[in-house]
């Protein structure tokens, strides 16, 4: 990236991405861990929780860097980084917004689900009048119980996969100031059940079918928001409610409200067990960068 190269920023309910359109994957080899981390800088760069990289699958799938992605029936690729560089299968607010990118940009047709290529499987999002995004994010894994500790503090914890891991405790208290704290390093977690890391979620009740959460997300730290973050913690605190599961003679679908520090977001289980994300996608024209 020598010369000037166009970049936009983007974000669901606050978490916030740099997007590169990247069509004919011309970066390929350039967009390495510290080039990502540089990018997200928020004080020596463009400052985000993350970089979208806008690619055709086509072209994606012939320099072989996507296993994930080859074969899929999408004509686009979401390829994914933290902030600090490293490759994560799935973005739950990013795909909304990758979504959103391509409507603008005259790229897809908002008319119909658009099919976006991820290292988690495709994803279908669906557009609607009042400015909302859907992602179809499939189905979610419940797959035990952990535990996760911030200093001498710990919780129990349900290990919950949405195409990437999640440990999500229900806790009396979101306040900063309290027990869960700023969450300026990671959680402490079981490091053999998650060797590459996990993103964290402390979860609160607000009412009936209503929680609120706060998030540590692998590679990016505490971030306002997490797509992925809020399935898993809609289906744990479900399980805890004592549903089931799907189908489970609840008459239909279940939403719950998750309220996070950048907005709210819907998250749906429905009866044949997909896990839909609902929630807003904003992308901004912004500039060039030579980082």
């Amino acid at each position: 990236m020598s010369a000037p190269y166009p970049f936009l920023k983007g974000h669901g309910t606050e978490n916030d991405f740099v997007l590169l359109p990247d069509h004919d994957a011309s970066l390929h080899g350039e967009l390495d861990a510290a080039r990502v981390a540089a990018l997200c800088d928020r004080r020596s760069g463009i400052g985000a929780d993350g970089v979208l990289r806008v690619v055709r699958t086509e072209a994606y799938d012939a320099l072989e860097v996507s296993a994930g992605a080859r074969g899929q029936d999408a004509e686009w690729t979401m390829d994914y980084r933290n902030a600090d560089g490293s490759m994560s299968e799935m973005c739950g607010n990013g795909v909304r917004v990758f979504a959103r990118h391509l409507v603008e940009e005259g790229l897809a047709d908002p008319s119909a689900p658009i099919p976006v290529a991820t290292r988690a499987g495709t994803k279908l999002l669906t557009l609607t009048d009042d400015g909302l995004v859907t992602a179809d994010m499939g189905r979610a894994r419940v797959l035990g119980e952990t535990a996760v500790s911030v200093g001498p503090a710990t919780w129990a914890a349900r290990h919950v996969d949405v195409g990437n891991p999640h440990a999500v405790a229900l806790v009396d208290d979101l306040d900063p100031a309290g027990p869960v704290g700023p969450l300026l390093e990671p959680p402490t977690h079981d490091p053999l059940l998650y060797p590459e890391g996990v993103n964290v979620e402390f979860v609160v009740r607000r009412g009936p079918r209503h929680v609120a959460m706060r998030v540590h997300e692998r590679g990016s730290g505490e971030t306002r928001s997490c797509g992925t973050g809020a399935c898993a913690v809609m289906v744990a605190a479900a399980l805890a409610d004592g549903v089931t599961g799907p189908g489970d003679g609840r008459g239909g679908d279940l939403a719950y409200r998750v309220d996070v520090p950048g907005g709210t977001l819907t998250i749906t289980w429905t009866a044949d067990d997909r896990v839909l994300l609902t929630g807003p996608a904003v992308v901004h024209s912004w500039g060039a960068t030579t980082l």
